[in-house]
């Protein structure tokens, strides 16, 4: 019996090894990248600006006291809810892009 030769179509293991630890390594840097991001959303016109880190952290909210009011808080808590939605859904964007670029485009799940 003959020793192993290596995969089908000249592909061997070490080339194989080292771009598996070559992708880990960009998708490490695509993660702390995505991370490092920060995205802002507003709504009312601006009168909240909700402040979001890639770690789907809240880092600021912001608030114009004219919108404050006290007979309306529904009102207030809707305009928190759109602008905090609308900053997520940029960072959950810029996630994507960042790690599809490393991963051409496969949709690997746990990512």
């Amino acid at each position: 019996m003959k020793g192993f030769k290596g995969f089908p179509g000249g592909a061997n293991m070490q080339g194989l090894l080292q771009q598996a630890q070559k992708m880990q390594k960009d998708m490490a840097r695509a993660q702390e990248e995505a991370e490092a991001y920060e995205c802002e959303g507003s709504a009312g016109g601006g009168a909240v600006k909700v402040r979001v880190n890639g770690k789907y952290e809240m880092v600021s909210v912001e608030i114009k006291p004219e919108v404050v009011d006290p007979s309306d808080v529904e009102m207030l808590q809707d305009t928190i809810r759109i602008a905090a939605n609308e900053a997520l859904s940029k960072i959950k964007d810029n996630t994507q892009q960042k790690l599809a670029s490393v991963t051409g485009g496969l949709n690997i799940p746990g990512l």
